[in-house]
């Protein structure tokens, strides 16, 4: 039995259901696989067709040589175009950003790479926001000019204002084509405005081309923040992190509006940066559990942001849940954040050498990159996953040699303060 939908998704019984709890079933049928409550992994490289005409017109949708006619439906092809696990993954994947398609990738930079080189043409300019992730910087800044496209960045926290004069000062209104923007920042935790964002690409958008606004929501989606619904376009994800939340998969997504969707999945088609079958199942599996995760990590991280905010040998700390003394920053988050997320940096006082003795210690938290498992983790940014960004310019980021990055995990929060004092003993 089907659960009935309109325009606004799924409902039951007169009430639209929830993200979390159509994460369980949703867009699979236990009828197209003997029954089985769960949809299984379709380990296949391709599908057989009924007949050749079927074929035919599966390739004539799927190349766009045709429209679809009503009620037409895309037929399964071979699984660089689509797979049943793939399929269903997307439909659910939509449903918290409140997009009408999505897409999933092999990894977050093929998410991000497919999705650029899907929007952007040789000429184009594409705005970003600094810092944000340390492979995001080195495509925008090193790859995408080998095919013309030039880049230009604002500092994540500036205000609406100075982003617009930036724009106006290097002339780039006419070719901007993108504003890429990653909020919060890795690994500062800075917010970008995402409406005052949109703002701006409608002003230098014209009849001939459409200025895409595209979020980087890894540290706080898709449950924490909606970017779609303050003027996004395009949200992005490393699905690795919170999505996949377990440290075993490589992945990434995003999702948009149909028209958006399609330019990348045809990109993602000839690019051959899809997510294989058995990674789409495993991240259906994370999905069942993933608003309880992420409320989860966002309490423990709340304990462990206060334990450290009044510790002697923390500088400074970089959280959500303590903007009281940013005006600005905290006006953008009530405005576009539900919570305050489990992403946690700080300047140990000192530099390198002091964040190195420090994290040399911890014993429960585990020294490793990446964010969002279930497992506490902690890095050095400046030395690890930013590294590839000129030291200067990390230093203008605000990522110098003190600062330490926590991704907290669901361990309880007194036994992660433990394992930071001590490690802090050490230094």
């Amino acid at each position: 039995m089907q659960l009935e939908e309109d325009h606004l998704g799924p409902h039951l019984n007169g009430k639209h259901l929830r993200p979390e709890s159509l994460m369980m079933s949703y867009g699979y049928n236990p009828e197209w696989s003997e029954m089985a409550v769960k949809a299984p992994i379709y380990q296949t490289s391709t599908f057989v067709f009924k007949n050749a005409e079927e074929g035919k017109a599966f390739f004539e949708l799927a190349y766009g040589l045709r429209q679809k006619e009503e009620k037409e439906e895309l037929g399964l092809i071979y699984s660089r175009l689509n797979n049943p696990d793939l399929e269903i993954l997307e439909n659910r994947l939509r449903i918290w950003d409140g997009a009408d398609e999505a897409a999933v990738f092999a990894s977050g930079m093929a998410a991000t790479s497919t999705s650029l080189l899907a929007l952007l043409k040789p000429g184009d300019v594409i705005l970003h926001s600094e810092p944000i992730y340390g492979g995001s910087d080195y495509y925008i800044k090193n790859i995408l000019p080998k095919f013309g496209i030039r880049s230009m960045g604002f500092r994540a926290n500036a205000t609406a204002e100075e982003v617009e004069e930036l724009v106006n000062k290097e002339g780039i209104g006419e070719k901007l084509a993108m504003i890429f923007i990653e909020t919060p920042a890795n690994p500062t935790n800075h917010l970008v405005d995402i409406e005052a964002c949109a703002t701006l690409a409608k002003k230098h958008s014209t009849e001939a081309k459409k200025v895409v606004v595209a979020v980087d929501n890894t540290f706080l989606g898709p449950v924490f923040s909606h970017p779609l619904k303050h003027g996004a376009d395009l949200v992005i994800y490393s699905a690795t992190k919170y999505i996949g939340g377990h440290s075993d998969l490589i992945a990434g997504a995003c999702a948009g509006s149909a028209e958006i969707i399609k330019a990348v999945k045809g990109m993602r088609t000839f690019m051959g940066s899809m997510a294989s079958p058995w990674t789409g199942w495993m991240l259906m599996r994370s999905l069942e559990t993933l608003k309880i995760r992420m409320e989860c990590q966002a309490r423990g991280a709340e304990t462990v942001a206060a334990y450290l905010k009044n510790h002697s040998k923390v500088e400074k700390l970089y959280y959500l849940g303590d903007l009281s003394d940013n005006p600005q920053q905290e006006a953008i988050y009530k405005k576009q954040c539900s919570a305050a997320g489990s992403m946690i940096a700080f300047d140990i006082k000192g530099g390198e050498k002091e964040a190195f003795l420090f994290l040399n210690n911890l014993k429960l938290i585990k020294l490793a990159v990446s964010l969002g498992g279930t497992e506490s983790l902690a890095e050095h940014p400046a030395s690890m996953t930013h590294s590839d960004i000129n030291p200067t310019d990390r230093a203008v980021m605000g990522i110098g040699e003190g600062m330490v990055r926590i991704s907290v995990g669901v361990e309880h929060p007194d036994d992660i303060i433990s394992d930071i004092e001590q490690a802090f003993a050490h230094v």
